[in-house]
């Protein structure tokens, strides 16, 4: 095992500690209004200086965004993953299966954090650019599905934004419904309406 592979017990307990964080900040944010709570509110909510709480999460938006780290290696990995015969834009669609999966493990925290973000400008944007940066990571696991030595072509990248754009549709759908409507349904009605 490679000293990059390896986790140890102070990545572990850094882990436990930025959940924890997060969790304080998010329902702090549910309560009082993202705009009205300061860095200084979530450090004495969460009982740590600001420093530390600054070392775990640079801005405010962070605190909440976290939730969203490592989706884009999910996806790609999962694409990488599907069978070699799959058309992309099938296996772009079954492929975000591994994110959607958290909405199904706890509907009520992923409508909280995805209604959160959508009304909350800020969140909002840094979370689109953050998305936008899938892109690339997409493109690529397509590129590799197909053998590709390259860079991705323009419609690998096109299919990957395309595909991105379905999943937040899907979503606002999905948290306009109150959750009441099927994201799977959603997410599904969303990729055949580009169907061609």
């Amino acid at each position: 095992m490679t000293g990059a592979a390896r986790t140890t017990t102070r990545d572990i307990a850094r882990a436990a500690v930025r959940a924890e964080l997060a969790q304080v900040a998010f329902e702090l944010f549910r309560r009082e209004g993202f705009n009205k709570v300061t860095l200084d509110d979530l450090a004495a909510a969460a009982g740590v200086s600001r420093s530390t709480f600054l070392r775990y999460f640079g801005t405010k938006e962070d605190a909440v965004l976290g939730a969203f780290e490592g989706q884009d290696r999910k996806v790609a990995d999962a694409l990488r993953a599907r069978p070699a015969d799959e058309d992309d834009w099938t296996a772009l669609r079954r492929a975000l299966d591994a994110v959607i999966g958290r909405y199904h493990e706890d509907p009520a925290g992923a409508l909280a954090t995805t209604r959160l973000v959508y009304d909350t400008p800020s969140l909002c944007a840094r979370h689109l650019e953050k998305q936008h940066s899938w892109r690339p990571a997409l493109a690529e696991a397509l590129a590799d599905r197909a053998g590709s030595d390259g860079p991705p072509a323009i419609a690998l990248t096109t299919r990957a934004g395309a595909a991105l754009d379905c999943l937040n549709i899907a979503l606002e759908y999905w948290t306009a419904s109150d959750g009441r409507l099927d994201l799977v349904m959603l997410l599904d009605e969303a990729f055949a309406s580009l169907k061609g």
